[in-house]
């Protein structure tokens, strides 16, 4: 089974609404993992019925490694990410993974990626998901 490792932190606002959508797109054909850099993080995105949830840097450390897919905010590999939060050890362990990566192009720190347009969260999530169609084909196949 595909393992999607969902970051988040502060509220989980943002990973509760990718695992909705995930769990809306796939069901239970793939299993949803609910990585928070603090307690309400993991908590809003078991809510969203994530399969399994573990918070703080060591949980996120270790899962790292055993992800097929990393989904979250761009944030998730900037050390001292989401006012600090997102410790350097955490966006290490999320940046080498052998994890597909694939990232929204939001932060709240001073980080602009450039060719990105803006566009309202909900729409970001739309485009993930059908990226994430895209892996979990091609997972699936190989």
């Amino acid at each position: 089974m595909i393992r999607i490792g969902v970051v988040d932190g502060q509220g989980g606002g943002v990973g509760s609404l990718i695992v909705k959508k995930l769990r809306e797109t796939f069901g239970d054909d793939i299993e949803i993992y609910a990585l928070g850099t603090n307690s309400a993080a993991t908590v809003a995105m078991m809510k969203a019925r994530a399969n399994k949830g573990a918070t703080g840097e060591n949980a996120i450390m270790l899962n790292a490694e055993r992800m097929d897919v990393i989904i979250g905010p761009l944030s998730v590999v900037l050390a001292n990410a989401m006012l600090g939060e997102l410790t350097p050890g955490m966006a290490e362990a999320i940046a080498t993974s052998p994890a597909r990566k694939i990232l929204l192009p939001i932060s709240q720190e001073e980080v602009e990626v450039i060719g990105v347009v803006r566009e309202p969260l909900p729409h970001l999530v739309d485009k993930l998901i059908e990226r994430v169609k895209e892996v979990v084909g091609q997972k699936l196949r190989s």
